[in-house]
C-alpha cells in the first residue's frame, strides 16, 4: 500500500459508510481539505472510534490513495469536548467547521486557516469571550483568508483615507462621509471601524484579546450579516439551527 504520511489538522465532518466505516473531511495544515476513509472506525473496540468525530484535532497518519486517503492512526491532541457539552457552543462550533469547509481548498496548504479555526474554537470554550463576538471575528478573518474581505482602510469610491463613516455592502467596503452621502450604506462609528480594521490586520495570537460595547457588536453583526448574505452562496445548516436557538 506504500509509505504513510503524517498530516496535522481537524475533522470537519464525518459520515457513516457501510456497516463499520466512516468517511471524513479533514482540514490539514499541509494539504488543505482532504477526504479520509477510516476503516472499522464505528466498531466499539476501534482505536479510531473517538478520533473520527468532528472537532478532533491532531496528527493523522494516512495512506495516500489516488483520490482519497485511508486512516492508519490518529493521535488526537484536543477533542473539544467542552463544545459538545453545551448546545449553543456546539452550534457555533459546527458553524465554524462548515465555514472552514466552504473556504478550504483541496490539496492546498491551509496552515493559517487551520490555526484560525483552532484558535476560534478555543475562544468558544472560554466564558470570558462573547460567542457573538467570537463568531464575527472568525467570519471576518475567514473572509481575509478567502480573499473576499471588504476594504476597511480607504474609501472604495474616491480612495480617501479619512472620515470613513459608511459601509457599503455592494461596493465592498467603506465610504468617506462625502461619498456616503451620495451612495448611502450602513453608518459606522469610529469604534466599529477600528474593531474591523483590528480583526483583519492583527496577528492571530492577539485576535481574541478584546471586548466591545453592545452598540459596536450590533453594528458589526449587521455589517457581517449583510456582507456574507451577498458574497457567500451557501446556506449553513448549523447556522440555521443556531438562529432558531437564539
Amino acid at each position: 500500500m506504500g509509505q504513510t504520511i503524517l498530516l496535522n489538522g481537524m475533522v470537519l465532518s464525518a459520515m457513516p459508510i457501510g456497516d463499520y466505516d466512516k468517511r471524513l473531511v479533514v482540514l490539514t495544515k499541509e494539504r488543505g481539505k482532504i477526504t479520509v476513509f477510516a476503516r472499522g472506525a464505528r466498531r466499539p473496540n476501534s482505536s479510531l472510534l473517538a478520533a473520527t468525530n468532528p472537532f478532533a484535532f491532531g496528527e493523522f497518519e494516512l495512506f495516500e490513495g489516488k483520490t482519497a486517503y485511508n486512516a492508519c492512526k490518529i493521535s488526537v491532541k484536543n477533542y473539544f469536548r467542552e463544545l459538545t457539552e453545551d448546545i449553543e457552543n456546539a452550534y457555533y462550533g459546527f458553524y465554524f467547521l462548515e465555514l472552514a469547509d466552504y473556504y478550504a481548498v483541496e490539496n492546498m496548504e491551509a496552515k493559517d486557516m487551520c490555526n484560525l479555526l483552532y484558535a476560534s474554537l478555543r475562544a468558544l470554550t472560554k466564558p470570558v469571550f462573547s460567542n457573538r463576538l467570537v463568531r464575527r471575528i472568525y467570519e471576518l478573518r475567514m473572509l481575509v483568508l478567502g480573499g473576499e474581505y471588504p476594504n476597511l482602510f480607504s474609501c472604495v469610491s474616491c480612495g480617501a483615507k479619512e472620515e470613513l463613516t459608511t459601509f457599503h455592502v455592494r461596493r465592498g467596503g467603506m465610504l468617506c462621509s462625502a461619498c456616503g452621502a451620495i451612495h448611502g450604506g450602513i453608518p459606522v462609528d469610529a469604534s466599529t471601524l477600528y474593531t474591523m480594521q483590528y480583526i483583519v490586520s492583527t496577528p492571530l495570537e492577539r485576535l481574541y484579546s478584546f471586548q466591545v460595547k453592545e452598540e459596536v457588536l450590533l453594528c458589526l453583526e449587521r455589517i457581517m450579516n449583510e456582507y456574507m448574505d451577498r458574497y457567500i452562496d451557501r446556506d449553513f445548516h448549523s447556522l440555521e439551527l443556531l438562529n432558531l436557538l437564539l
